[in-house]
């Protein structure tokens, strides 16, 4: 194994097996813990009667399918995927919680894993004998512990409740508590899956702080976050996992749009029906969402001189007194807002039926690459408002740029012109002298 390279997975599978409760497995265990003591027709009284117990069907399950990747020491790597696509488990495998079915993780270096808040906590014990008691099991001394114990404290911002027992901790001061060790073992390694959701934003932007601190130390991190702007923040590169397969392995942005896209709504037209899902409450029900071109075809490319209308078809199932407004949010890959948009001022009440609302955005708005639209339905009543759905991330589209037809407007440059909008604006050059 090269020696720049800390962890080197090839061909990891792990497999399952659903529906264990049944004729073959339970009872199978019970004649082995009843180890002789009853004889066979004592036994025979306790065995289910065939299928009794059968409940999913017992078949195997691959939660991850010939998986491979490498990382390099100093990289910090995003393992971003759906739920359910294999990223505890990888995770898992990785810190020897869990064997592989197949194929063969080396890992080279100390591993401290976060995978689950207070992972290791005793709940009886205090939190300073909880950090000596996880130190210790993630590998350090009790002179390193000792030597570290005011930074962790102080890190975990639980000064006045270290020597309260954890049982009495909330889930977030258990995940400070826990990180906060964690990441001050100095491990070659670090690995934290997606707890930081427990804590506050303030802490989070702590945390990822710290984690930016350890890669600049040369180390290995591993992250897994549904958050896309932590991740394209904090990884240089990212693996994506579906349905336990790897499916793509590069640059992070390109792996933000991977996993956006990989999911049932992420294209330009979503339509629950379709899909089998009812979207909305008793009173607003989502009937369908599209992305169309000027030519009013559903389409998912657009040129970036083009318009680009966004349609919301939505049923009000009752009168309402207040004011029903369809709002929809234009996000970045990362999860930062290009912009939100809202019809002009509606009256009230509103009757029941269905109605229709479009968005047309003017060509020559939105920059080069790819959006996502959040589409939702809103009451407002006076100073109050509460939403009927909101479907995150529901439609995607991408803007690209011809260079033959915009060269005048570039002036010959051909690199990415940042911002999430481009729009045409205004100018007025003259000579003044």
């Amino acid at each position: 194994m090269d020696q720049d390279i800390v962890i080197d997975a090839q061909g990891i599978s792990k497999q399952y097996r659903l529906g264990t409760l049944d004729h073959g497995s339970l009872w199978r265990d019970l004649r082995g813990w009843l180890g002789g003591s009853r004889d066979a027709a004592q036994s025979a009284k306790l065995a289910p009667e065939p299928g009794h117990l059968r409940g999913i069907a017992n078949a195997p399950f691959l939660a991850l399918d010939d998986v491979s990747f490498s990382v390099r020491r100093g990289e910090t790597l995003g393992v971003i995927g759906r739920n359910g696509a294999g990223k505890s488990t990888l995770l898992k495998v990785l810190s020897r919680i869990t064997t592989p079915t197949r194929g063969s993780v080396q890992i080279r270096g100390r591993v401290a894993s976060l995978l689950e808040v207070g992972t290791g906590f005793h709940p009886e014990l205090t939190g300073r004998e909880n950090v000596f008691l996880n130190g210790t099991i993630l590998g350090m001394s009790s002179a390193e512990l000792r030597k570290r114990f005011d930074e962790i404290v102080a890190f975990a911002e639980l000064d006045e409740f270290i020597d309260t027992p954890v049982k009495r901790y909330s889930s977030g001061m258990y995940m400070r508590l826990a990180f906060s060790v964690a990441a001050h073992l100095e491990p070659e390694i670090l690995i934290v899956d997606e707890v930081l959701a427990v804590g506050d934003s303030k802490f989070q932007r702590k945390c990822l702080g710290k984690m930016e601190d350890v890669t600049h130390g040369g180390r290995t991190v591993l992250f897994v976050s549904h958050n896309m702007g932590a991740v394209t923040s904090l990884c240089n590169r990212c693996i994506v996992l579906q349905k336990g397969k790897l499916v793509y392995d590069g640059s992070t942005g390109t792996a933000v749009i991977q996993y956006h896209t990989s999911g049932v709504f992420t294209t330009a037209a979503l339509d629950p029906a379709a899909a089998g899902l009812v979207i909305g409450d008793d009173q607003v029900q989502l009937v369908r969402a599209e992305v169309r071109g000027a030519d009013g075809t559903v389409g998912a490319e657009y040129e970036i001189d083009q318009p680009i209308t966004v349609a919301l078809r939505y049923r009000l199932l009752q009168t309402s007194a207040n004011r029903i407004v369809p709002n929809l949010h234009f996000l970045m890959p990362d999860g930062s807002y290009a912009f939100c948009a809202v019809p002009p001022l509606l009256e009230a009440p509103t009757p029941a039926g269905e109605y229709i609302a479009e968005c047309r955005v003017p060509g020559g708005l939105l920059n080069e690459g790819t959006y996502f639209v959040s589409v939702a339905v809103n009451t407002y009543a006076q100073a109050s408002h509460f939403s009927h759905f909101w479907e995150q991330g529901a439609l995607c589209f991408n803007v690209r740029e011809d260079l033959d037809k915009t060269a005048a407007y570039r002036y010959g440059y051909t690199g990415a012109i940042p911002g999430s909008v481009r729009p045409t604006l205004a100018w007025d050059v003259r000579q003044v002298g």
